[in-house]
C-alpha cells in the first residue's frame, strides 16, 4: 500500500482522501473525530494491526480535514456523514463493514450504521459523542454561535483553535439520536474513559440503552481520558476489534 492517499470525487468535484487496505474479513472503517484525520494514532494503530493480520481496512478524511480538499468550516455533521458514505460506496460498495468511530466519529458511525443496515457487522465507539451539540455547549456558547455564526475556543488537542460553526451545530441538533431508539442490530462495543473531560462517561450508558441490538457491551476505563491513546488503551481497542472480526 502506498503512503500517499487515494481520492474519491464528490458530485461537486471536491476530492476526498482515503487509504484502503485489501484483506480478509469485514472491512474496518475508521471514522475520525472532530478536527482529526486518518493519520491519528488510533487509526494508524488499527491499520498496522490490519496489515499484520491481513484484514481489510479503510481510512478516510472528511472534506476540509486532513488530506481531503475543502474548507473545514463549510463542513457539517450531515455533510461529513455523507462524505464517509460516499467513500465507502466508492471503495467498498459490497461486503460487511466494521465501523470504528472516535468521539464525533462515533456519532457518525451510529448514523451510518442506521443507513447501511445489514452491511454493518459490528460497531466500535471510542468515547462516542452523539448529540454533543446538545450537551456539549452551555447557553452562552450557543448564544455566541447564533450571534456570530461560529464559536472559536482554544483546545488542548492541537495548535489550531476549536471552531464550531452555527451550521454544524444546527446539523447536529437535527441528527440527535439519544432521544429515542437507535435502529442498529449489529454487535456494538463502547469504549469510554471515566476521566474524560469532554464526553461524560454516562453517555456510553445512554447509547447502550438506546441501541436496539441486544449485543451491546460498554467498557469503562476508570483512568481513561478522552483520546484513549495510551498503549493500554490502544491494546484494548485492537483486542476489541479483533474479537469482533472473528465472530
Amino acid at each position: 500500500m502506498s503512503d500517499s492517499p487515494s481520492f474519491v470525487s464528490r458530485p461537486d468535484g471536491l476530492c476526498l482522501a482515503y487509504r484502503h487496505r485489501a484483506g480478509d474479513g469485514p472491512t474496518l472503517v475508521f471514522l475520525p473525530g472532530y478536527m482529526s484525520d486518518m493519520l491519528g494514532g488510533k487509526a494508524v494503530a488499527l491499520d498496522q494491526w490490519a496489515a499484520e493480520n491481513r484484514r481489510a481496512m479503510l481510512r478516510l478524511d472528511y472534506a476540509g480535514c486532513g488530506e481531503s480538499e475543502g474548507d473545514f468550516e463549510a463542513g457539517t455533521l450531515a455533510s461529513w456523514r455523507d462524505d464517509a458514505a460516499a467513500v465507502i460506496e466508492a471503495v467498498v460498495p459490497h461486503g460487511p463493514l466494521l465501523l470504528v468511530g472516535s468521539s464525533m466519529g462515533g456519532w457518525l458511525a451510529l448514523l451510518l450504521a442506521q443507513r447501511l443496515g445489514a452491511r454493518v457487522a459490528g460497531l466500535v465507539g471510542i468515547a462516542a459523542a452523539p448529540d454533543f451539540t446538545d450537551w456539549g455547549f452551555d447557553a452562552e456558547q450557543k448564544a455566541t454561535m447564533r450571534r456570530e455564526g461560529k464559536l472559536v475556543e482554544p483546545t488542548p488537542y492541537g495548535d489550531q483553535p476549536y471552531v464550531t460553526t452555527l451550521a454544524f451545530w444546527e446539523s447536529g441538533e437535527a441528527l440527535r439520536l439519544l432521544d429515542g431508539p437507535i435502529a442498529i442490530d449489529c454487535p456494538v462495543r463502547l469504549l469510554q474513559g471515566q476521566d474524560d473531560p469532554d464526553v461524560p462517561w454516562r453517555t456510553a450508558l445512554r447509547i447502550a440503552e438506546r441501541v436496539r441490538s441486544a449485543d451491546v457491551q460498554t467498557i469503562l476505563i476508570k483512568d481513561g481520558d478522552h483520546r484513549l491513546s495510551r498503549p493500554q488503551d490502544i491494546a484494548l481497542l485492537v483486542g476489541t476489534v479483533a474479537r469482533l472480526t472473528e465472530t
